[in-house]
């Protein structure tokens, strides 16, 4: 017996029951209705697997058009469901008409119970399918969210921020290549993520693929796809991630890892919109946007003729130059606190405050590794601490490093703060004893944190 819910509706009760004695020792559970009208009422309508109705309910009349109404109404309310259409007037139209309203099936009175039965069947059969595909789309649109919400806030207010959003609004609506460029750590993936969720592809997935860590031999197989027995290793056939972001947004970072050779076969499927996958010769096309990133100069590359010139083109309609986290000094604190809340609630350390030193050593530092190298800092601060304060003993950074590589607090005053700071620390805010280490007067040290805005 199969697992099935039926319904039949008819207004000759002598059909009903013929059709329950005989479908009742083949299917789970089979109902009937002599009303129509009751269609919207009934219970468990929703969970019937197939509806097996006639097409005509007034005295005298044959044209089908009752049936065909009901037909819609059961349609609207169970989109999924298999109906059966039934009459004792054999109407090819009729018949046709009835399948492009979303019947499954046709069949006729008097009916052969053998045939009637292998219908029904069908019908379920089409109606396990539908909801094995309904099911798929629902996985699949769950996935996608899923996979569309791995990136983090952009968070800032600085006006370099602002300028790349606001460039990042106008074109996120087109479909044009963009290139982000900009240093380690800066969030150019992020910036990837907003420009697809601004677009007209938000709801379709977000790929992204680290060039970096693509070997050679294998960017055909990661980027085209395979089929099964191509190489060693190829045991099924795969798609790569053209396919994969098929009608969506294909993020490739570090583009300028590529070699030349891997270069030439990227331009070929950006240029001609298909792919072959390894193993085959047949072409298969795509529907991206593309979306690349790099920190390195691909202008100097493609002059010293370590990148193609022409490929630079395709991918570079529109650059994105996300900005250094030294270029976006109002946003550190915020960035920081946005790290604290995060990490505080992941280790169990709610409370913890970045005392006021802490938050000028962090101003003053010139992050070469930007937005990443912020993020490690303040986590390894929060597992570390024993307080609730956060002081600037808290945050070890290599400020000579910084320096080296003109990205720190090269300025005597940006040099001359931060050394006020951590003396601040280190005798807990004490002012005049800061001072005395210094070698100058209170009012001096005041007037120092005045003027740069960090006076206690």
């Amino acid at each position: 017996m199969v697992n099935a819910k039926i319904l039949v509706i008819d207004d000759n009760k002598s059909v009903l029951s013929a059709l329950e004695i005989l479908l009742q020792f083949e299917y789970k559970e089979v109902g009937t209705l002599s009303n129509p009208n009751q269609i919207s009422s009934y219970p468990g309508l929703k969970d019937c697997d197939i509806i097996l109705l006639d097409m005509n309910f007034s005295a005298g009349v044959n044209t089908g058009n009752e049936g065909l109404y009901w037909l819609r109404e059961i349609k609207k309310k169970v989109p999924l469901v298999s109906v059966i259409m039934m009459t004792a007037y054999g109407a090819v139209d009729l018949a046709v008409e009835a399948l492009k309203e979303g019947a499954a099936d046709f069949v006729l009175k008097p009916w052969n119970n053998d045939k009637l039965l292998a219908t029904v069947k069908s019908a379920y059969e089409l109606r396990k399918s539908k909801k094995e595909v309904d099911q798929l789309k629902r996985k699949e649109s769950h996935l996608k969210q899923v996979i569309n919400q791995q990136g983090s806030t952009i968070i800032g207010n600085s006006k370099s921020l602002k300028g790349v959003l606001h460039l990042v609004s106008k074109v996120a609506k087109t479909d044009v290549n963009v290139l982000v460029t900009g240093e380690n750590g800066t969030g150019k993936e992020l910036i990837a993520r907003a420009l697809h969720g601004q677009s007209l592809r938000m709801n379709e997935v977000f790929i992204s693929v680290d060039m970096g860590s693509i070997s050679e031999n294998l960017f055909e197989s990661e980027l085209f796809g395979h089929m099964k027995g191509a190489f060693t290793d190829a045991k099924e056939d795969r798609a790569g991630k053209f396919e994969a972001a098929n009608g969506g947004t294909l993020f490739l970072d570090e583009i300028g890892n590529l070699s030349l050779q891997t270069q030439a076969k990227l331009l070929s499927a950006i240029q001609h919109k298909t792919i072959v996958r390894v193993g085959s010769n047949k072409p298969i096309s795509v529907d991206i946007r593309l979306i690349c990133a790099t920190n390195v100069n691909l202008d100097q590359m493609v002059a010293d003729g370590l990148f193609r010139e022409d490929l630079l083109y395709r991918i570079n309609t529109i650059r994105v130059e996300v900005p250094p986290l030294r270029e976006r000094n109002e946003d550190i604190i915020l960035l920081a606190d946005h790290y604290l809340n995060k990490f505080t609630s992941k280790y169990g350390k709610q409370g913890l405050k970045i005392n006021q030193a802490a938050q000028e050593k962090l101003k003053t530092y010139g992050w070469p590794g930007n937005i990443r190298e912020l993020l490690h800092t303040v986590e390894r601060a929060v597992i570390l601490s024993e307080g609730n304060v956060l002081k600037p003993t808290d945050f070890p950074l290599n400020n000579a490093v910084s320096a080296k590589k003109g990205t720190g607090p090269v300025t005597l005053e940006a040099m001359e703060l931060l050394m006020i700071m951590e003396a601040l620390d280190q005798h807990n805010g004490n002012h005049s004893a800061a001072a005395e280490q210094l070698g100058i007067s209170r009012q001096t040290l005041y007037n120092k944190l005045k003027k740069s805005g960090s006076a206690i």
